[in-house]
């Protein structure tokens, strides 16, 4: 795994202007803001030693460099997910090779499932917590000190001033956003309605497939994270509605102007 990181790193490295400050991924139908950065450079995931590729539906499977808001950036244009049979090793592997660069902030954007009966399809999440309910953590296997410590502290796992900023940038921008806590099921299948009402009672606000592992190894080596959450549909058993892919991309389409407006803005907002 070192050195499949250092393979992907030093390509990654020689196609870039620099340290980014910051790396975003971006979740299901959410692509759109990576282009919108200026002098972008485009790479495929497919061109990059060891990086897996996306497979799900709308996650281009591009990693673009570039700048918003005079800040230098690395945007993933899709992610990997467990439920497609990559490995947890393979899903924060972008994530290692991110923090081994020296990029000191993590932004993490997804589509979700509300739990919480106050929330709609098109509202904004800033999460603060979530709940591992995936079966898995990306961090069993053997030791690697190199990269992170054993048993790394998670009690604020969302950077607290980072919250901060995306408030005050939602705020500059007239998009509302509430705090929430973020339930990680594994996949592929949505969640049942005994499931959501399980998230909901033991505090989650909304619900997804991914970001967590993410997470958790960000925190580990050592980077700032930051995770927006736009509901692309309620939880099952919430509404009569069934469940579809496309009715989250089609959820997502309509939320990307705010969700580039907000990441601008917490751009110019950061430290």
């Amino acid at each position: 795994m070192r050195n499949r990181v250092q393979k992907a790193l030093d390509y990654v490295r020689s196609r870039s202007d620099g340290v980014p400050e910051a790396a975003v991924v971006l979740g299901s139908g959410l692509g759109a803001f990576a282009d919108a950065l200026e002098d972008r450079t485009v790479i495929p995931y497919g061109d990059i030693p060891g990086w897996p590729v996306s497979t799900a539906p709308g996650h281009a499977g591009r990693l673009v460099l570039g700048k918003v808001a005079q800040k230098y950036v690395a945007v993933m244009q899709g992610r990997v997910h467990y439920y497609e049979g990559y490995s947890m090793e393979d899903v924060v592997f972008p994530v290692r090779v991110f923090a081994s660069m020296g990029v000191k902030t993590y932004v993490a954007t997804n589509a979700v499932g509300a739990a919480d009966h106050a929330l709609s399809p098109g509202d904004v999440v800033l999460l603060y917590d979530h709940i591992n309910w995936m079966g898995a953590n990306p961090l069993r296997g053997p030791d690697t000190p190199w990269w992170n410590p054993r048993f790394p502290d998670m009690t604020h796992a969302y950077d607290r001033k980072l919250i901060e900023a995306a408030e005050r940038a939602a705020e500059k921008e007239g998009i509302l956003v509430r705090r929430g806590v973020y339930m990680a099921f594994s996949g592929p299948s949505f969640e049942t309605p005994a499931e959501v009402r399980m998230a909901r009672l033991l505090g989650a606000t909304v619900v997804g497939m991914s970001t967590v592992p993410e997470v958790i190894t960000a925190n580990a080596m050592g980077m700032r994270v930051c995770g927006i959450s736009c509901v692309a549909n309620h939880g099952a058993g919430m509404t009569e509605n069934t469940l579809t892919g496309d009715e989250v991309l089609e959820e997502m389409a309509k939320a990307s102007d705010r969700l580039i407006r907000l990441l601008k803005g917490l751009f110019r907002e950061m430290e």
